[in-house]
């Protein structure tokens, strides 16, 4: 009996001991985060723009290249487009590692884009990540506008609107569903890790981005520099969503 209550007090002392260790650790992270923002570390902040100017210019790109193709699908019947709707939604869970691989051997030295030289720099990263939010932004626009209200497509037509006009009416009127396009496709972008470590190499100065920057500072065994870089990474995030959300409810009121 006494040997079972000694086991008993042991466990949840080392359980009490483990769970003050992590809150110690996530502590020590917060207190991190702040010293490395109010400090203005150079490589930090460096990381911090290289992870928004990546991902800032793939949703970009992947934005006026998803509408576009969102509305024309949506807007259109034909044959085909819900086999079409099916694999764009398929895409839009694309593994970042296969992606990773998929534009590494494009321009790996033996690939076809090899003399571009691109492998290991953020353009190689852009691209990879491109490919990644374009299904995003293209599955959400298709799904937005396919739930305006048809009166407003059939009245812009008696209203004698071109097939242009009619586009540009659908999709101020799905607006706030673009919106969410956008949020979706950024949180995805700048969350990933498999895709832009295996195309960027995780190149201090030149490639590395918060989230490989993590990876790596846990690989050495600096958790609290991973949890004070995670704390970035969620603050950068929180605030360019909290901009497209208030645009995205400037748009309810409107």
């Amino acid at each position: 009996m006494a040997i079972a209550f000694v086991k008993f007090l042991k466990y949840y002392i080392l359980k009490y001991y483990m769970r003050r260790k992590k809150l110690n650790a996530i502590l020590e992270g917060l207190i991190k985060a702040f010293w490395l923002i109010i400090s203005f570390d150079r490589e930090i902040y460096s990381i911090m723009f290289l992870t928004l100017k990546v991902s800032g210019i793939a949703v970009a790109i992947g934005t006026l290249i998803g509408i576009p193709i969102g509305a024309a699908i949506g807007l259109k019947d034909f044959f085909g487009k819900h086999f079409l709707i099916s694999i764009i939604n398929t895409l839009m869970g694309l593994p970042p590692v296969v992606v990773g691989l998929f534009v590494y051997l494009l321009f790996s030295y033996s690939g076809p884009f090899g003399p571009l030289q691109l492998l290991y720099t953020p353009t190689a990263m852009s691209i990879a990540q491109l490919i990644m939010a374009i299904p995003i932004v293209i599955g959400i626009t298709v799904s937005s506008v396919s739930s305006v209200d048809k009166s407003i497509r059939d009245k812009a037509l008696s209203l004698g609107a071109t097939k242009i006009q009619l586009m540009i009416t659908i999709l101020k009127e799905a607006k706030i569903g673009l919106l969410t396009a956008v949020i979706a496709a950024f949180g995805g972008a700048i969350s990933e890790v498999g895709a832009v470590m295996i195309v960027g190499g995780n190149i201090r100065w030149a490639t590395r981005v918060l989230t490989t920057a993590i990876v790596i500072e846990t690989e050495l065994g600096k958790f609290d520099v991973a949890i004070a870089l995670g704390i970035i990474l969620l603050l950068l995030a929180f605030i360019v969503n909290w901009i497209l959300t208030q645009m995205q409810w400037r748009g309810l009121r409107r």
